[in-house]
């Protein structure tokens, strides 16, 4: 878990940076009106963040294997309006969401990483599964639709 604490603390550092080089323009503008802009994103992983810090308490205490309850990410991103939001604010949350979730990975016991979780169709995966996908979801969007010149 070590290495998925370094990369949430790489990431922490880097997103604020690499956002204060970009205007309102760039972070506002949607590729396609169906597709998110670089804040809505940013706010995906925010909810992401929230889910996810859920499940990794939860799986912990509750019942195993641990099922996992599916989220509507785009009515997230919609409700939350990112796109209306400053994105010194969205950045800021994604921050703190993430330094928490740093504590909480931390804090989970070795035996407790074994744990399984129930993903749908018939999928089980364990909690140290879970918590590197989580690293490997952010990092796809970061890499891929917010920072892709910077990254490639």
């Amino acid at each position: 878990m070590q290495n998925v604490i370094d990369n949430l603390t790489y990431w922490i550092m880097k997103v604020p940076e690499e956002f204060t080089l970009m205007s309102e323009l760039e972070v506002s503008q949607k590729p396609l009106p169906e597709k998110w802009s670089k804040k809505e994103i940013l706010g995906h992983l925010c909810d992401s963040a929230i889910n996810n810090l859920e499940r990794f308490i939860k799986v912990q205490y509750e019942k195993q294997p641990f099922v996992l309850t599916p989220y509507n990410q785009v009515q997230w991103v919609e409700i939350q309006g990112y796109q209306d939001i400053s994105i010194q604010e969205i950045v800021n949350l994604w921050c703190h969401l993430n330094k928490k979730m740093i504590a909480v990975i931390a804090r989970i016991p070795d035996e407790k990483l074994q744990y399984l979780c129930d993903i749908g169709d018939n999928q089980y995966k364990t909690v140290e599964w879970l918590v590197q996908d989580y690293l490997e979801h952010m990092e796809h969007h970061l890499r891929k639709q917010i920072f892709t010149e910077k990254n490639k």
